[in-house]
């Protein structure tokens, strides 16, 4: 499914409570946020799968924020584990060649509310289409900020305290860890030897949510 053809059913989906939107809720919907993304993903037909993008062309996120769309939270990108030496090898990759940039380069979000402690009245607050081909002041931000957290990250595995990386901010992305027990350490095959003790992921920050909201 293309994600054009997707969104009108998701804009309309917007501030009708969950239910009325879904069927079914499932039982550890306050517990799991990624069940709310996938019930998302059900309504307007997508298959859940492992694929990189949801859509053939996009994809498609949703956020916590309050009634008004002000997002409560960072929103997850995608995990760099694989990646890592496309980010700290000998050669980096650039920003349009990254699957970061395959992830986000035609997006569009959902910002959620969730204040209701009863889920049923939970809702959605608006839809943002953000397609970088036609915001190139995103795309010059984003890729402005891809430079900068690679060079944190460079900075990191040969500077820091304990030589791993750290937390790594750009004005509307950053990366940061992002794991559970049993933990899982990056393992560079470049530098030979693990630079960090969890997994990280790219994130947006708050700022992006905010400033798309504005524009799209």
């Amino acid at each position: 499914m293309k994600l054009l053809h997707a969104l009108p059913i998701l804009q309309s989906s917007v501030g009708i409570p969950f239910k009325k939107l879904f069927k079914d809720l499932p039982i550890d919907l306050k517990t799991n946020k990624g069940n709310v993304g996938q019930l998302l993903e059900q309504h307007i037909g997508l298959q859940l799968d492992s694929k990189l993008t949801d859509f053939s062309d996009g994809e498609l996120k949703t956020n916590k924020s309050d009634s008004t769309g002000n997002p409560r939270e960072t929103m997850f990108i995608t995990q760099i584990s694989k990646e890592i030496d496309n980010y700290i090898g000998s050669t980096t990759l650039k920003f349009e060649e990254t699957k970061l940039y395959q992830k986000i380069k035609n997006l569009v979000f959902l910002p959620v509310c969730k204040d209701s402690k009863d889920r049923n009245e939970w809702f959605f607050v608006s839809c943002h289409h953000v397609d970088l081909g036609k915001h190139p002041q995103i795309k010059r931000q984003l890729s402005e900020d891809y430079d900068r957290i690679l060079s944190i990250l460079a900075h990191d595995v040969k500077n820091s305290r304990d030589s791993f990386i750290h937390t790594a901010n750009g004005e509307f992305i950053q990366i940061r860890s992002k794991d559970s027990k049993p933990y899982n350490p990056i393992y560079s095959n470049y530098h030979k030897r693990y630079i960090s003790n969890k997994n990280h992921a790219f994130y947006f920050k708050k700022e992006f949510m905010k400033y798309c909201r504005n524009i799209v």
